[in-house]
C-alpha cells in the first residue's frame, strides 16, 4: 500500500467505534511476545468474522482512538538478535504473510509515526503462536482453546476467499489498470485482436476477474497482478512470489554465478524464464544410446512443467520467497512455498491444487499441461533422454522437484534406481500398459543377456512396497508384470 492508501486505512479503523475481535490499537511497543500472541488472535478473529484482513495499530489510543503517533519502529527493532518480521515469522504456525507498514501521518498539528500490522486472516486452520492458538473476545486476548465453539469455526470455515480473488491493489483509476497490467500480452497469448477502445480492454479484464469495479473506482484482483504485472514489486499482496533463478558454479551452493529475480508476472514472463533457464543448461555430446548428436541435458517439455508446477502448487499464504529454480552442474532444483495437497508418490497420477483459478488461465494460454498430465510428461521425457528419475521431496515448508544430468546406471545408487522403476512402473499404469522384465530393461538400456540386472532392480523395488505383481497367483515367472502398490 502506498501513503495514501494507509492515510485511508488509519482513518477508516480509527471511526470504527472500538477495538474489536479483528483490530487492536497500541500506543507503543511492549513486548515481542505480546505481537506474537496478537498476530495469532488478530488473524482467527478476522476469520470468523469474514474480514480479509486483521489490522494491529501502533500509534493509536485505545481508548479514545486518537492518533497520538508511536515511538516504536519495527524496522530497527532487534529480538534475540533476529529481526522483528523474522523472529515473529519462525513462531507462527502456518507461517501467514502479514505486512509491517511504517508511514508518517501529517494532520493540521503535527506529523506522527504511525504503524500498522495488516494480517490476512487465518485459512481453515487456526493460526498459532509458539504453538498456542489465541482470539479477541471483544477488545480482550485470550487462548483460543478455552473457547473450542470457536476453533471448531476456523477449521470448518467455508466459503472463504481464494488468494487470487482477493485485491492486490485498490481504488485505483482505469489509467492506473494500463500503466500497472500489461493488457496487450493478454490479447497476444490468447490469439486475439487488441480492442480499439480502453472500455473494451476493462471489460474483457474484469471477465476474466484480473479487475473489478466498485462505486466507480477499480480494484486489481491477486490473479491480474500474479499474471500480467509489468513489475510485481509494485503489489505489496504479491511482491514477494517473483520466480527466482540461481545459477551456480558446482554441485553446491557456495559459489554463485548468477542470480535474477523475474519482476513480471507469470503470463508474461513465463517465456522469459523458460529461454533464461535453456541458456544456462548443459548439452551433451551423447546422452544414452538415443541421442548421439549434440542435445540439450535436459528435455524443455520436462522443464517448462517443473516450473509451471512450482508456480501453481505454492502455498501463497506462506510469508517469504516465491517460486525458486536453482541449477547446478548435476542437477536442477525447482522449489516452492508449501506443502502438496497428495503425497509425492501420486503425483503421476493424480492432480489437486490449491489455486485452481490460476492452473486454470494458464492452461487456457497453453503455460501448463491438461489437469494430471504434466508430471507423466516429465517422467517420460526424462526416460526418453535416459536421465535418472526425477525426485519429489517435501522439506518443512516447501515442495522441491529435482531432475539430474545423465548417468550411467552403474552410477545410480539404490534408491535411485527404485524410485525409477516406481516412475516406470506408475507410467506403464497410465499408458493402461503392465512393467515387465523387458520394459525396464528398455528404460535402463539394459541389453537383454543382463535380464539379472533388471530382476534385481524389481527385486529391490517389491521390498520397498512401491510396486507388486499383477498377479501374484500366476505359476509362470518368466512373463511377470507388475503395478504400483496403490493399483
Amino acid at each position: 500500500m502506498n501513503e495514501q492508501e494507509l492515510r485511508e486505512l488509519l482513518e477508516q479503523l480509527v471511526r470504527l467505534p472500538k477495538e474489536c475481535e479483528w483490530v487492536e490499537f497500541k500506543l507503543n511497543f511492549h513486548s515481542a511476545e505480546e505481537i506474537g500472541e496478537r498476530l495469532s488472535a488478530l488473524a482467527n478473529g478476522a476469520c470468523l468474522f469474514n474480514q480479509q484482513n486483521g489490522y494491529m495499530v501502533f500509534g493509536v489510543k485505545d481508548a479514545l482512538q486518537t492518533i497520538d503517533g508511536t515511538s516504536f519502529r519495527p524496522s530497527f527493532h532487534k529480538q534475540k538478535g533476529q529481526e522483528l518480521e523474522t523472529w515473529l515469522l519462525h513462531r507462527l504456525d502456518p507461517r501467514i504473510d502479514f505486512r509491517i507498514y511504517e508511514f508518517i501521518y501529517e494532520d493540521l498539528l503535527d506529523k506522527k509515526q504511525i504503524v500498522i500490522f495488516e494480517i490476512p486472516a487465518a485459512l481453515h486452520q487456526p493460526v498459532k503462536f509458539n504453538h498456542v492458538g489465541y482470539i479477541r473476545i471483544g477488545s480482550y486476548t485470550r487462548k483460543l482453546n478455552e473457547f473450542p465453539e470457536k476453533e471448531a469455526k476456523i477449521w470448518n470455515k467455508k466459503g472463504q476467499k481464494a488468494f487470487e480473488e482477493e485485491f492486490a491493489k485498490r481504488n485505483i483509476t482505469a489509467d492506473d489498470i494500463i500503466g500497472l497490467l500489461d493488457t496487450q500480452s493478454y490479447f497476444e497469448l490468447l490469439k486475439l485482436p487488441y480492442p480499439t477502445n480502453r472500455e473494451a480492454v476493462l471489460e474483457k479484464f474484469a471477465s476474466e476477474k484480473f479487475i473489478k469495479s466498485v462505486s466507480g473506482k477499480f480494484q486489481i484482483t491477486n490473479l491480474g497482478a500474479i499474471l500480467f504485472a509489468k513489475n510485481l514489486d509494485e503489489f505489496d499482496q504479491v511482491s514477494r512470489k517473483s520466480v527466482r533463478i540461481i545459477v551456480y558454479n558446482g554441485n553446491n551452493r557456495v559459489f554463485t554465478e548468477r542470480e535474477i529475480n523475474v519482476k513480471k508476472g507469470y503470463a508474461i514472463g513465463f517465456k522469459g524464464i523458460i529461454d533464461f533457464i535453456n541458456s544456462q543448461l548443459p548439452a551433451n555430446e551423447v546422452i544414452g544410446k538415443v541421442f548421439r548428436n549434440e542435445a540439450r541435458m535436459y528435455p524443455e517439455i520436462a522443464i517448462r512443467e517443473l516450473v509451471a508446477n512450482t508456480i501453481i502448487h505454492q502455498d501463497f499464504k506462506e510469508k517469504g520467497t516465491g517460486p525458486m529454480v536453482e541449477i547446478f552442474k548435476d542437477r536442477i532444483e525447482f522449489t516452492n512455498p508449501g506443502l502438496p495437497l497428495i503425497t509425492t508418490n501420486r503425483f503421476i497420477d493424480e492432480y489437486q491444487s490449491r489455486n485452481e483459478i490460476l492452473a486454470s488461465f494458464m492452461r487456457k494460454i497453453g503455460i501448463c499441461e491438461e489437469k494430471g498430465s504434466g508430471i507423466d510428461k516429465v517422467i517420460f521425457n526424462a526416460e526418453l533422454y535416459q536421465l535418472p528419475a526425477p525426485d519429489f521431496q517435501v522439506q518443512e515448508k516447501h515442495t522441491k522437484s529435482i531432475m539430474y544430468s545423465f548417468k550411467e546406471l552403474n552410477d545410480m545408487d539404490r534408491n535411485d534406481k527404485i524410485r525409477a522403476t516406481y516412475q516406470h512402473v506408475c507410467l506403464c499404469y497410465v499408458s493402461n500398459e503392465k512393467m515387465t522384465n523387458q520394459s525396464l530393461r528398455k528404460r535402463f538400456q539394459i541389453a537383454e543377456h543382463n535380464y539379472s540386472i533388471a530382476s534385481r532392480i524389481i527385486r529391490d523395488t517389491l521390498q520397498s512396497k512401491l510396486i507388486k505383481e499383477d498377479d501374484p497367483e500366476s505359476n509362470s515367472r518368466k512373463f511377470v508384470k507388475y503395478v504400483p502398490f496403490w493399483a
